[in-house]
Protein backbone atom coordinates (compact mmCIF):
# COMPACT_ATOMS: atom_id res chain seq x y z
CA UNK A 1 0.00 0.00 0.00
CA UNK A 2 1.30 3.42 -0.92
CA UNK A 3 1.01 6.29 1.52
CA UNK A 4 0.67 6.25 5.28
CA UNK A 5 -2.34 4.32 6.54
CA UNK A 6 -4.50 6.22 9.05
CA UNK A 7 -6.64 3.52 10.62
CA UNK A 8 -10.30 3.86 11.58
CA UNK A 9 -12.26 1.79 14.11
CA UNK A 10 -15.96 1.40 13.33
CA UNK A 11 -18.73 0.96 15.89
CA UNK A 12 -22.26 -0.14 14.93
CA UNK A 13 -24.81 0.33 17.71
CA UNK A 14 -28.24 -1.16 17.06
CA UNK A 15 -30.08 -3.41 14.66
CA UNK A 16 -30.70 -0.92 11.86
CA UNK A 17 -27.12 0.36 12.17
CA UNK A 18 -26.01 -3.21 11.57
CA UNK A 19 -28.31 -3.42 8.52
CA UNK A 20 -26.65 -0.33 7.03
CA UNK A 21 -23.23 -1.51 8.18
CA UNK A 22 -23.63 -4.96 6.65
CA UNK A 23 -24.40 -3.50 3.23
CA UNK A 24 -21.51 -1.05 3.68
CA UNK A 25 -19.01 -3.79 4.56
CA UNK A 26 -20.28 -5.93 1.68
CA UNK A 27 -19.54 -2.99 -0.64
CA UNK A 28 -16.03 -2.65 0.81
CA UNK A 29 -15.46 -6.39 0.45
CA UNK A 30 -16.51 -6.28 -3.21
CA UNK A 31 -13.93 -3.58 -3.91
CA UNK A 32 -10.93 -5.34 -2.35
CA UNK A 33 -8.03 -6.15 -4.68
CA UNK A 34 -6.23 -9.44 -3.91
CA UNK A 35 -4.35 -10.10 -7.13
CA UNK A 36 -0.83 -8.68 -6.82
CA UNK A 37 -0.76 -8.16 -10.61
CA UNK A 38 -3.71 -5.77 -10.53
CA UNK A 39 -3.05 -2.13 -9.64
CA UNK A 40 -4.14 -0.99 -6.20
CA UNK A 41 -7.49 0.73 -6.05
CA UNK A 42 -8.10 4.36 -5.13
CA UNK A 43 -9.22 3.40 -1.63
CA UNK A 44 -6.82 2.07 1.00
CA UNK A 45 -8.56 -0.96 2.46
CA UNK A 46 -6.19 -1.16 5.45
CA UNK A 47 -7.86 1.96 6.83
CA UNK A 48 -10.97 -0.06 7.68
CA UNK A 49 -9.72 -3.68 7.65
CA UNK A 50 -7.16 -5.44 9.83
CA UNK A 51 -4.89 -8.36 9.04
CA UNK A 52 -4.70 -11.17 11.57
CA UNK A 53 -3.83 -14.81 11.89
CA UNK A 54 -5.78 -17.75 13.29
CA UNK A 55 -4.34 -20.27 15.76
CA UNK A 56 -3.73 -22.51 12.76
CA UNK A 57 -1.61 -19.87 11.06
CA UNK A 58 -4.18 -18.84 8.48
CA UNK A 59 -4.04 -15.16 7.46
CA UNK A 60 -7.33 -13.29 7.87
CA UNK A 61 -8.57 -9.88 6.75
CA UNK A 62 -11.51 -8.66 8.79
CA UNK A 63 -13.21 -5.33 9.57
CA UNK A 64 -11.84 -3.27 12.44
CA UNK A 65 -15.35 -3.29 13.89
CA UNK A 66 -17.38 -3.48 17.11
CA UNK A 67 -21.04 -4.33 16.43
CA UNK A 68 -23.60 -4.22 19.25
CA UNK A 69 -27.07 -5.73 19.11
CA UNK A 70 -29.69 -7.32 21.35
CA UNK A 71 -30.31 -10.88 22.49
CA UNK A 72 -31.87 -12.95 19.72
CA UNK A 73 -30.69 -10.72 16.87
CA UNK A 74 -27.96 -12.91 15.37
CA UNK A 75 -30.01 -15.89 14.10
CA UNK A 76 -27.55 -18.09 12.14
CA UNK A 77 -24.47 -16.02 12.95
CA UNK A 78 -22.21 -17.23 15.75
CA UNK A 79 -21.25 -14.51 18.22
CA UNK A 80 -17.58 -15.52 17.99
CA UNK A 81 -17.65 -15.88 14.20
CA UNK A 82 -16.26 -18.92 12.43
CA UNK A 83 -12.66 -17.96 11.62
CA UNK A 84 -11.15 -18.64 15.02
CA UNK A 85 -11.57 -21.69 17.23
CA UNK A 86 -12.56 -19.71 20.33
CA UNK A 87 -15.06 -22.08 21.88
CA UNK A 88 -13.35 -24.76 23.94
CA UNK A 89 -16.36 -25.81 25.90
CA UNK A 90 -15.80 -27.76 29.11
CA UNK A 91 -17.88 -30.91 28.84
CA UNK A 92 -16.94 -32.30 32.25
CA UNK A 93 -19.96 -32.58 34.59
CA UNK A 94 -19.91 -33.12 38.34
CA UNK A 95 -23.67 -33.80 38.49
CA UNK A 96 -24.31 -37.53 38.87
CA UNK A 97 -28.07 -37.49 38.57
CA UNK A 98 -30.24 -37.86 35.48
CA UNK A 99 -29.54 -35.40 32.67
CA UNK A 100 -32.16 -34.38 30.10
CA UNK A 101 -31.00 -32.55 26.97
CA UNK A 102 -33.30 -30.17 25.05
CA UNK A 103 -32.01 -29.33 21.60
CA UNK A 104 -33.42 -26.42 19.61
CA UNK A 105 -33.42 -26.60 15.83
CA UNK A 106 -31.05 -24.02 14.34
CA UNK A 107 -32.54 -21.23 12.18
CA UNK A 108 -32.81 -22.07 8.50
CA UNK A 109 -30.28 -20.40 6.23
CA UNK A 110 -31.41 -18.70 3.03
CA UNK A 111 -29.98 -19.79 -0.36
CA UNK A 112 -27.29 -17.11 -0.29
CA UNK A 113 -25.90 -18.23 3.08
CA UNK A 114 -26.11 -21.85 1.98
CA UNK A 115 -24.01 -21.05 -1.09
CA UNK A 116 -21.46 -19.20 1.04
CA UNK A 117 -21.15 -22.23 3.30
CA UNK A 118 -20.60 -24.45 0.28
CA UNK A 119 -17.95 -22.09 -1.09
CA UNK A 120 -16.18 -21.99 2.28
CA UNK A 121 -15.97 -25.76 2.44
CA UNK A 122 -15.11 -26.23 -1.23
CA UNK A 123 -18.38 -28.06 -1.83
CA UNK A 124 -20.97 -27.92 -4.55
CA UNK A 125 -23.17 -24.93 -5.16
CA UNK A 126 -26.87 -25.51 -5.63
CA UNK A 127 -26.68 -25.30 -9.44
CA UNK A 128 -25.66 -28.58 -11.08
CA UNK A 129 -22.18 -28.56 -12.50
CA UNK A 130 -20.97 -25.62 -10.40
CA UNK A 131 -18.34 -26.48 -7.84
CA UNK A 132 -15.68 -24.53 -6.01
CA UNK A 133 -12.19 -25.05 -7.41
CA UNK A 134 -10.57 -25.33 -4.01
CA UNK A 135 -11.48 -25.18 -0.34
CA UNK A 136 -11.90 -21.62 0.94
CA UNK A 137 -12.09 -21.58 4.68
CA UNK A 138 -11.74 -17.81 4.95
CA UNK A 139 -14.02 -15.58 2.88
CA UNK A 140 -12.02 -12.55 4.01
CA UNK A 141 -8.45 -13.79 3.78
CA UNK A 142 -5.71 -11.71 2.27
CA UNK A 143 -2.08 -12.11 1.32
CA UNK A 144 -0.42 -14.26 -1.28
CA UNK A 145 -1.13 -17.52 0.45
CA UNK A 146 -4.87 -17.03 0.63
CA UNK A 147 -5.73 -14.81 -2.33
CA UNK A 148 -7.09 -17.86 -4.15
CA UNK A 149 -9.67 -18.38 -1.41
CA UNK A 150 -11.09 -14.90 -1.70
CA UNK A 151 -11.11 -15.00 -5.49
CA UNK A 152 -13.07 -18.24 -5.24
CA UNK A 153 -15.95 -16.56 -3.44
CA UNK A 154 -16.31 -13.66 -5.86
CA UNK A 155 -15.64 -15.66 -9.01
CA UNK A 156 -17.98 -18.49 -7.97
CA UNK A 157 -20.88 -16.15 -7.25
CA UNK A 158 -20.24 -14.19 -10.44
CA UNK A 159 -19.91 -17.33 -12.55
CA UNK A 160 -23.30 -18.77 -11.65
CA UNK A 161 -24.92 -15.30 -12.00
CA UNK A 162 -27.55 -16.22 -9.44
CA UNK A 163 -30.13 -13.60 -8.59
CA UNK A 164 -30.76 -13.83 -4.85
CA UNK A 165 -34.19 -12.42 -4.07
CA UNK A 166 -33.88 -12.13 -0.32
CA UNK A 167 -36.67 -9.62 0.28
CA UNK A 168 -38.88 -12.31 1.79
CA UNK A 169 -36.19 -14.11 3.78
CA UNK A 170 -34.08 -11.37 5.40
CA UNK A 171 -35.03 -11.23 9.08
CA UNK A 172 -31.79 -9.88 10.54
CA UNK A 173 -28.65 -8.29 9.13
CA UNK A 174 -26.59 -11.49 9.27
CA UNK A 175 -28.92 -12.99 6.65
CA UNK A 176 -27.02 -11.06 3.96
CA UNK A 177 -23.56 -10.70 5.53
CA UNK A 178 -20.93 -11.98 3.08
CA UNK A 179 -17.75 -11.48 5.13
CA UNK A 180 -16.29 -13.07 8.23
CA UNK A 181 -15.99 -11.09 11.46
CA UNK A 182 -13.35 -11.13 14.17
CA UNK A 183 -14.34 -12.79 17.49
CA UNK A 184 -13.97 -9.40 19.23
CA UNK A 185 -16.49 -7.76 16.89
CA UNK A 186 -19.96 -8.84 18.06
CA UNK A 187 -21.22 -7.68 21.44
CA UNK A 188 -24.65 -8.96 22.47
CA UNK A 189 -26.67 -7.00 25.05
CA UNK A 190 -28.42 -9.77 26.96
CA UNK A 191 -30.47 -7.46 29.19
CA UNK A 192 -32.83 -6.64 26.32
CA UNK A 193 -34.59 -8.71 23.65
CA UNK A 194 -34.58 -8.18 19.91
CA UNK A 195 -38.08 -9.67 19.55
CA UNK A 196 -41.05 -10.01 21.83
CA UNK A 197 -43.16 -7.68 23.93
CA UNK A 198 -41.03 -7.52 27.07
CA UNK A 199 -37.54 -6.30 27.94
CA UNK A 200 -37.19 -4.03 24.92
CA UNK A 201 -34.60 -1.26 24.57
CA UNK A 202 -37.02 1.54 23.71
CA UNK A 203 -36.08 4.65 25.71
CA UNK A 204 -33.06 6.94 25.74
CA UNK A 205 -32.54 6.48 29.48
CA UNK A 206 -32.35 2.70 29.16
CA UNK A 207 -29.45 3.01 26.74
CA UNK A 208 -27.63 5.55 28.91
CA UNK A 209 -27.81 3.22 31.90
CA UNK A 210 -26.21 0.33 30.00
CA UNK A 211 -22.68 1.68 29.84
CA UNK A 212 -21.45 0.75 33.32
CA UNK A 213 -20.01 -2.23 35.19
CA UNK A 214 -19.10 -5.36 33.21
CA UNK A 215 -20.64 -4.01 29.99
CA UNK A 216 -18.40 -0.92 30.12
CA UNK A 217 -15.35 -3.07 30.87
CA UNK A 218 -16.15 -5.33 27.93
CA UNK A 219 -16.44 -2.39 25.54
CA UNK A 220 -13.18 -0.89 26.80
CA UNK A 221 -11.43 -4.25 26.27
CA UNK A 222 -12.72 -4.45 22.70
CA UNK A 223 -11.67 -0.88 21.98
CA UNK A 224 -8.20 -1.46 23.39
CA UNK A 225 -7.79 -4.58 21.26
CA UNK A 226 -8.50 -2.78 17.99
CA UNK A 227 -6.89 0.55 18.89
CA UNK A 228 -3.59 -0.75 20.25
CA UNK A 229 -2.72 -2.52 17.01
CA UNK A 230 -3.15 0.72 15.02
CA UNK A 231 -0.04 2.69 14.06
CA UNK A 232 -1.79 5.96 13.10
CA UNK A 233 -5.33 5.87 14.43
CA UNK A 234 -7.23 8.79 12.90
CA UNK A 235 -10.50 8.15 14.69
CA UNK A 236 -13.82 6.37 14.93
CA UNK A 237 -16.72 5.89 12.56
CA UNK A 238 -19.90 5.40 14.60
CA UNK A 239 -23.26 4.22 13.26
CA UNK A 240 -25.97 4.40 15.91
CA UNK A 241 -29.71 3.77 15.87
CA UNK A 242 -31.27 7.16 16.52
CA UNK A 243 -34.91 6.36 17.26
CA UNK A 244 -34.68 3.68 19.97
CA UNK A 245 -32.78 3.18 23.23
CA UNK A 246 -29.50 2.81 21.36
CA UNK A 247 -29.51 6.61 21.04
CA UNK A 248 -28.84 6.79 24.78
CA UNK A 249 -26.13 4.15 24.54
CA UNK A 250 -24.57 5.98 21.58
CA UNK A 251 -24.48 9.18 23.61
CA UNK A 252 -22.49 7.46 26.35
CA UNK A 253 -20.25 5.58 23.89
CA UNK A 254 -19.29 8.76 22.02
CA UNK A 255 -18.64 10.45 25.37
CA UNK A 256 -16.33 7.56 26.29
CA UNK A 257 -14.49 7.88 22.99
CA UNK A 258 -14.13 11.63 23.46
CA UNK A 259 -12.74 11.22 26.99
CA UNK A 260 -10.45 8.27 26.22
CA UNK A 261 -9.16 9.21 22.77
CA UNK A 262 -9.04 12.99 22.77
CA UNK A 263 -7.85 14.53 19.53
CA UNK A 264 -9.12 11.64 17.38
CA UNK A 265 -11.95 12.14 14.94
CA UNK A 266 -15.41 10.84 15.91
CA UNK A 267 -17.79 10.92 12.94
CA UNK A 268 -21.22 9.79 14.11
CA UNK A 269 -24.09 8.81 11.82
CA UNK A 270 -27.49 8.56 13.50
CA UNK A 271 -29.45 6.11 11.36
CA UNK A 272 -33.21 5.60 11.43
CA UNK A 273 -35.47 3.35 9.33
CA UNK A 274 -38.57 4.65 7.60
CA UNK A 275 -40.76 2.41 9.73
CA UNK A 276 -40.56 0.34 12.91
CA UNK A 277 -42.34 -3.01 13.30
CA UNK A 278 -45.02 -3.21 15.97
CA UNK A 279 -45.05 0.54 16.57
CA UNK A 280 -47.75 2.47 18.43
CA UNK A 281 -48.66 6.06 19.23
CA UNK A 282 -46.71 5.85 22.47
CA UNK A 283 -43.65 4.35 20.76
CA UNK A 284 -43.86 7.09 18.12
CA UNK A 285 -43.40 9.59 20.95
CA UNK A 286 -40.48 7.55 22.26
CA UNK A 287 -38.88 7.59 18.80
CA UNK A 288 -39.20 11.37 18.47
CA UNK A 289 -37.78 12.04 21.94
CA UNK A 290 -34.94 9.59 21.33
CA UNK A 291 -34.09 11.39 18.08
CA UNK A 292 -34.01 14.77 19.83
CA UNK A 293 -31.91 13.66 22.80
CA UNK A 294 -29.62 11.45 20.73
CA UNK A 295 -28.96 14.22 18.20
CA UNK A 296 -28.00 16.70 20.93
CA UNK A 297 -25.80 14.44 23.05
CA UNK A 298 -24.05 12.57 20.24
CA UNK A 299 -23.34 15.90 18.51
CA UNK A 300 -21.83 17.24 21.75
CA UNK A 301 -19.44 14.29 21.96
CA UNK A 302 -18.59 13.87 18.26
CA UNK A 303 -16.52 15.73 15.69
CA UNK A 304 -19.75 15.91 13.74
CA UNK A 305 -23.13 14.24 13.87
CA UNK A 306 -25.18 13.47 10.75
CA UNK A 307 -28.71 11.99 10.77
CA UNK A 308 -29.00 9.36 8.05
CA UNK A 309 -32.51 8.27 7.12
CA UNK A 310 -34.96 8.04 4.22
CA UNK A 311 -37.80 9.28 6.43
CA UNK A 312 -39.40 12.51 5.34
CA UNK A 313 -38.89 13.95 8.84
CA UNK A 314 -37.98 13.07 12.40
CA UNK A 315 -41.36 13.94 13.93
CA UNK A 316 -44.34 11.71 14.65
CA UNK A 317 -46.09 12.43 11.32
CA UNK A 318 -43.33 12.84 8.76
CA UNK A 319 -43.85 13.53 5.04
CA UNK A 320 -43.51 10.60 2.62
CA UNK A 321 -40.12 8.84 2.40
CA UNK A 322 -37.40 10.07 0.08
CA UNK A 323 -37.94 8.93 -3.51
CA UNK A 324 -35.20 8.57 -6.13
CA UNK A 325 -36.05 8.77 -9.86
CA UNK A 326 -33.92 5.76 -10.81
CA UNK A 327 -34.63 3.50 -7.82
CA UNK A 328 -37.56 1.15 -7.32
CA UNK A 329 -37.04 0.41 -3.65
CA UNK A 330 -39.55 -0.43 -0.94
CA UNK A 331 -38.96 2.07 1.90
CA UNK A 332 -40.71 -0.20 4.40
CA UNK A 333 -38.14 -2.97 3.85
CA UNK A 334 -35.07 -2.47 6.02
CA UNK A 335 -33.13 -4.62 3.53
CA UNK A 336 -33.88 -2.02 0.82
CA UNK A 337 -33.64 1.29 2.69
CA UNK A 338 -30.37 0.33 4.41
CA UNK A 339 -28.90 -0.57 1.00
CA UNK A 340 -29.60 2.94 -0.30
CA UNK A 341 -28.06 4.55 2.79
CA UNK A 342 -25.00 2.28 2.55
CA UNK A 343 -24.39 3.37 -1.05
CA UNK A 344 -24.48 7.01 0.03
CA UNK A 345 -22.27 6.33 3.06
CA UNK A 346 -19.76 4.53 0.84
CA UNK A 347 -19.44 7.74 -1.16
CA UNK A 348 -19.48 10.23 1.74
CA UNK A 349 -16.66 8.50 3.63
CA UNK A 350 -14.09 8.20 0.83
CA UNK A 351 -12.15 11.35 1.80
CA UNK A 352 -10.48 9.66 4.80
CA UNK A 353 -10.11 6.27 3.11
CA UNK A 354 -8.11 7.29 0.03
CA UNK A 355 -4.74 5.73 -0.65
CA UNK A 356 -3.34 9.00 -2.05
CA UNK A 357 -4.37 12.52 -1.11
CA UNK A 358 -6.66 11.51 1.73
CA UNK A 359 -8.08 14.06 4.15
CA UNK A 360 -8.15 12.89 7.77
CA UNK A 361 -11.40 12.85 9.70
CA UNK A 362 -10.60 16.03 11.63
CA UNK A 363 -10.10 17.96 8.40
CA UNK A 364 -13.52 16.93 7.08
CA UNK A 365 -15.27 17.76 10.34
CA UNK A 366 -13.48 21.08 10.85
CA UNK A 367 -14.57 22.25 7.42
CA UNK A 368 -18.23 21.61 8.28
CA UNK A 369 -18.61 22.44 11.97
CA UNK A 370 -17.47 26.04 12.43
CA UNK A 371 -19.12 28.10 15.21
CA UNK A 372 -20.39 25.05 17.06
CA UNK A 373 -22.56 23.76 14.20
CA UNK A 374 -21.76 20.09 14.83
CA UNK A 375 -24.91 18.68 13.18
CA UNK A 376 -24.62 18.31 9.40
CA UNK A 377 -27.04 17.07 6.76
CA UNK A 378 -26.50 14.57 3.94
CA UNK A 379 -27.82 14.55 0.39
CA UNK A 380 -27.39 11.99 -2.34
CA UNK A 381 -28.06 11.22 -5.98
CA UNK A 382 -28.35 7.43 -5.98
CA UNK A 383 -27.48 6.78 -8.73
CA UNK A 384 -26.04 9.86 -10.40
CA UNK A 385 -28.02 10.25 -13.67
CA UNK A 386 -25.62 10.11 -16.60
CA UNK A 387 -26.06 8.72 -20.09
CA UNK A 388 -23.57 6.07 -21.10
CA UNK A 389 -21.02 7.60 -23.44
CA UNK A 390 -21.78 11.21 -22.51
CA UNK A 391 -19.53 13.63 -20.60
CA UNK A 392 -19.86 15.13 -17.12
CA UNK A 393 -20.73 18.66 -18.35
CA UNK A 394 -23.62 17.23 -20.40
CA UNK A 395 -24.89 15.23 -17.42
CA UNK A 396 -24.84 18.31 -15.17
CA UNK A 397 -26.42 20.51 -17.86
CA UNK A 398 -29.36 18.09 -17.86
CA UNK A 399 -29.98 18.93 -14.18
CA UNK A 400 -28.98 22.60 -14.30
CA UNK A 401 -32.30 23.88 -12.95
CA UNK A 402 -32.31 21.79 -9.76
CA UNK A 403 -29.67 19.82 -7.93
CA UNK A 404 -30.03 16.08 -8.63
CA UNK A 405 -29.64 14.94 -5.03
CA UNK A 406 -32.30 14.14 -2.45
CA UNK A 407 -32.23 14.53 1.32
CA UNK A 408 -30.72 11.66 3.31
CA UNK A 409 -31.18 13.41 6.67
CA UNK A 410 -34.89 14.32 6.69
CA UNK A 411 -33.70 17.88 6.02
CA UNK A 412 -34.86 19.28 2.65
CA UNK A 413 -32.69 22.00 1.13
CA UNK A 414 -34.02 25.55 1.28
CA UNK A 415 -33.01 26.27 -2.31
CA UNK A 416 -31.79 29.78 -1.51
CA UNK A 417 -28.07 29.15 -2.03
CA UNK A 418 -27.19 29.59 1.65
CA UNK A 419 -24.67 27.17 3.11
CA UNK A 420 -21.87 27.50 5.67
CA UNK A 421 -19.77 24.65 4.27
CA UNK A 422 -20.09 21.72 1.91
CA UNK A 423 -18.19 18.56 0.93
CA UNK A 424 -19.26 17.03 -2.40
CA UNK A 425 -18.11 13.64 -3.69
CA UNK A 426 -18.80 12.03 -7.06
CA UNK A 427 -17.59 8.48 -7.63
CA UNK A 428 -18.05 5.90 -10.33
CA UNK A 429 -17.48 7.66 -13.69
CA UNK A 430 -14.82 5.18 -14.77
CA UNK A 431 -14.65 5.12 -18.58
CA UNK A 432 -16.73 8.28 -18.99
CA UNK A 433 -15.38 11.64 -20.11
CA UNK A 434 -15.06 14.20 -17.31
CA UNK A 435 -14.67 17.21 -19.62
CA UNK A 436 -16.34 18.33 -22.82
CA UNK A 437 -14.66 17.48 -26.14
CA UNK A 438 -13.31 20.58 -27.85
CA UNK A 439 -15.04 21.25 -31.15
CA UNK A 440 -13.60 24.09 -33.24
CA UNK A 441 -16.14 26.71 -34.19
CA UNK A 442 -18.86 25.35 -31.90
CA UNK A 443 -20.11 27.53 -29.06
CA UNK A 444 -20.18 25.51 -25.80
CA UNK A 445 -23.74 25.19 -24.47
CA UNK A 446 -22.76 26.20 -20.90
CA UNK A 447 -19.74 27.42 -18.88
CA UNK A 448 -19.21 23.84 -17.67
CA UNK A 449 -17.84 22.92 -21.09
CA UNK A 450 -14.96 25.37 -20.72
CA UNK A 451 -13.50 23.63 -17.67
CA UNK A 452 -10.36 21.51 -18.04
CA UNK A 453 -10.86 18.94 -15.25
CA UNK A 454 -13.69 16.96 -13.74
CA UNK A 455 -13.16 18.60 -10.34
CA UNK A 456 -13.48 22.06 -11.91
CA UNK A 457 -16.61 21.02 -13.81
CA UNK A 458 -18.30 19.78 -10.63
CA UNK A 459 -17.13 22.78 -8.56
CA UNK A 460 -18.45 25.25 -11.14
CA UNK A 461 -21.80 23.48 -11.18
CA UNK A 462 -22.12 23.46 -7.37
CA UNK A 463 -21.12 27.13 -7.12
CA UNK A 464 -23.87 28.05 -9.57
CA UNK A 465 -26.31 26.90 -6.87
CA UNK A 466 -24.23 27.91 -3.81
CA UNK A 467 -22.28 30.99 -4.96
CA UNK A 468 -20.63 31.89 -1.64
CA UNK A 469 -20.39 28.52 0.10
CA UNK A 470 -16.99 27.13 1.12
CA UNK A 471 -16.67 23.98 -0.97
CA UNK A 472 -14.56 20.83 -1.10
CA UNK A 473 -14.93 18.61 -4.20
CA UNK A 474 -13.49 15.19 -4.96
CA UNK A 475 -13.95 12.76 -7.84
CA UNK A 476 -13.20 9.05 -7.84
CA UNK A 477 -13.30 6.95 -10.98
CA UNK A 478 -14.07 3.65 -9.24
CA UNK A 479 -17.78 2.96 -8.71
CA UNK A 480 -19.55 1.18 -5.90
CA UNK A 481 -19.41 -2.48 -6.90
CA UNK A 482 -22.67 -4.34 -6.35
CA UNK A 483 -22.21 -8.02 -5.67
CA UNK A 484 -24.60 -10.65 -4.40
CA UNK A 485 -26.79 -10.30 -2.46
CA UNK A 486 -27.22 -6.53 -2.96
CA UNK A 487 -30.90 -5.99 -3.91
CA UNK A 488 -31.63 -5.13 -7.53
CA UNK A 489 -33.76 -2.05 -6.84
CA UNK A 490 -32.84 -0.12 -9.97
CA UNK A 491 -34.80 1.35 -12.86
CA UNK A 492 -34.83 -0.67 -16.11
CA UNK A 493 -33.37 2.44 -17.76
CA UNK A 494 -29.98 1.67 -16.20
CA UNK A 495 -27.34 -0.50 -17.82
CA UNK A 496 -24.99 -2.91 -16.13
CA UNK A 497 -22.56 -0.11 -15.08
CA UNK A 498 -25.38 2.02 -13.67
CA UNK A 499 -25.51 4.55 -16.52
CA UNK A 500 -28.64 5.49 -18.44
CA UNK A 501 -29.04 3.58 -21.71
CA UNK A 502 -30.66 4.36 -25.04
CA UNK A 503 -32.57 1.11 -25.04
CA UNK A 504 -33.97 -0.26 -28.29
CA UNK A 505 -34.94 -3.64 -26.83
CA UNK A 506 -38.60 -4.72 -26.71
CA UNK A 507 -40.44 -3.58 -23.59
CA UNK A 508 -40.66 -7.12 -22.20
CA UNK A 509 -36.89 -7.73 -22.47
CA UNK A 510 -35.44 -8.15 -18.97
CA UNK A 511 -32.83 -5.61 -17.95
CA UNK A 512 -29.35 -6.86 -17.06
CA UNK A 513 -28.48 -6.76 -13.36
CA UNK A 514 -26.70 -3.60 -12.30
CA UNK A 515 -23.17 -4.51 -11.15
CA UNK A 516 -21.80 -1.04 -10.32
CA UNK A 517 -23.18 2.42 -9.67
CA UNK A 518 -22.09 6.08 -9.91
CA UNK A 519 -23.11 8.06 -6.82
CA UNK A 520 -23.06 11.78 -5.98
CA UNK A 521 -23.27 12.95 -2.35
CA UNK A 522 -23.06 16.17 -0.39
CA UNK A 523 -22.42 16.83 3.28
CA UNK A 524 -23.65 20.28 4.26
CA UNK A 525 -23.85 22.66 7.17
CA UNK A 526 -26.50 25.27 6.52
CA UNK A 527 -29.61 27.09 7.77
CA UNK A 528 -31.79 24.12 6.80
CA UNK A 529 -30.23 22.12 9.65
CA UNK A 530 -31.16 24.85 12.10
CA UNK A 531 -34.78 24.80 10.97
CA UNK A 532 -34.87 21.02 11.34
CA UNK A 533 -33.45 21.15 14.88
CA UNK A 534 -35.73 24.02 15.83
CA UNK A 535 -38.83 22.17 14.70
CA UNK A 536 -37.78 18.99 16.51
CA UNK A 537 -37.17 20.99 19.70
CA UNK A 538 -40.49 22.81 19.39
CA UNK A 539 -42.55 19.64 18.99
CA UNK A 540 -40.77 17.83 21.82
CA UNK A 541 -41.07 20.82 24.18
CA UNK A 542 -44.81 21.03 23.53
CA UNK A 543 -45.30 17.55 25.01
CA UNK A 544 -45.95 17.04 28.70
CA UNK A 545 -44.31 13.65 29.04
CA UNK A 546 -45.35 13.42 32.70
CA UNK A 547 -48.93 13.24 31.50
CA UNK A 548 -48.69 11.70 28.01
CA UNK A 549 -46.10 8.95 28.56
CA UNK A 550 -44.56 8.98 32.05
CA UNK A 551 -42.94 5.60 31.32
CA UNK A 552 -40.34 7.38 29.15
CA UNK A 553 -39.14 9.39 32.17
CA UNK A 554 -39.16 6.35 34.44
CA UNK A 555 -35.98 5.16 32.71
CA UNK A 556 -34.33 8.60 32.95
CA UNK A 557 -33.50 11.37 32.39
CA UNK A 558 -35.16 13.40 35.12
CA UNK A 559 -37.73 15.91 33.90
CA UNK A 560 -35.46 18.83 34.79
CA UNK A 561 -32.60 17.23 32.83
CA UNK A 562 -34.91 16.69 29.87
CA UNK A 563 -35.98 20.34 29.95
CA UNK A 564 -32.36 21.44 30.05
CA UNK A 565 -31.47 19.18 27.11
CA UNK A 566 -34.28 20.61 24.98
CA UNK A 567 -33.08 24.13 25.80
CA UNK A 568 -29.59 23.12 24.66
CA UNK A 569 -31.10 21.76 21.44
CA UNK A 570 -32.80 25.11 20.92
CA UNK A 571 -29.50 26.93 21.40
CA UNK A 572 -27.82 24.54 18.96
CA UNK A 573 -30.49 25.36 16.37
CA UNK A 574 -29.81 29.08 16.84
CA UNK A 575 -26.18 28.52 15.83
CA UNK A 576 -27.43 28.04 12.28
CA UNK A 577 -28.98 31.51 12.03
CA UNK A 578 -26.95 33.21 9.34
CA UNK A 579 -26.91 36.57 11.11
CA UNK A 580 -26.11 34.94 14.48
CA UNK A 581 -28.84 36.96 16.22
CA UNK A 582 -32.01 35.97 18.03
CA UNK A 583 -35.33 37.49 17.12
CA UNK A 584 -37.97 38.32 19.65
CA UNK A 585 -39.97 35.31 18.55
CA UNK A 586 -36.95 33.10 19.25
CA UNK A 587 -36.69 34.47 22.76
CA UNK A 588 -40.38 33.80 23.40
CA UNK A 589 -40.36 30.18 22.16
Amino acid sequence: MSGMCREVVTLQLGHYSNFVGTHWWNLQDAGLVYDAVEPAGELQSDVMFREGRTLGGQVTYTPRLIAMDLKGSLQTLRKQGSLYDTENENTTFTWEGEIMTHKESPPTKNPFLQDLDNIDTGGFLADPGVTCPSPAVDRSASGAGSSVAMATVNSSLERIQRSYRLEGSVRVWSDFLRIHLHPRTISVINQYNHDGESERLEAFGQGEALLQGPFLEDLEDRLHFFVEECDYLQGFQVLCDLADGFSGLGSKVTELLQDSYGGRGILTWGVAPVNHPDTSSVLDLYHMMNCALGTLHMANHSSFFCPLTLRGGLGRRPPPPTAFPLLNYDPTLWFHSSAVLALALDCMTVSYRLGQGSSPMWQLSDALTASGRKVVSAYGSVPFPMMHGSCLPEALDAVSDALPWKSLSACPELGDGRCFGQSVTLKGLDGQSLVSPVLAGVEPPSPLHYECSGEDVLATYIRSHYPSSPLAVQLLSSPSKLTAPFPQIFSPALGRQGFLQNRSDPADTPSPPVSSLPVLTSLQSGPAVGLQLSELQRVCSALDLRRVTPSFLSHGPEFSELTESLEQLRNLALCYRQDGSRSSSDEED
